[in-house]
């Protein structure tokens, strides 16, 4: 089996996203998404980083990454 290390990183942006959209309420640390998605910490950071600078996902005061659209839920 290939880790994901060694996928695409296009291939790996869309399994985050559809993790993030099988599980509305996953909420993860930085931590966390490495041990997940078997990354790197540099790996990791940018993947993230580009879904919150695309909108898709937002970082908390905590740190943890979750679904844009569940936070704007949350607040209604």
């Amino acid at each position: 089996m290939m880790s994901a290390q060694q996928q695409p990183l296009d291939d790996v942006l869309r399994r985050v996203q559809g993790e993030y959209l099988e599980m509305p309420g996953l909420r993860l640390t930085l931590p966390q998404a490495q041990r997940l998605w078997g990354l790197d910490q540099t790996a990791c950071d940018t993947l993230l980083g580009a879904l919150v600078d695309s909108k898709f996902l937002f970082r908390t005061r905590d740190g943890a990454f979750v679904r844009s659209d569940q936070v704007r839920a949350s607040r209604l």
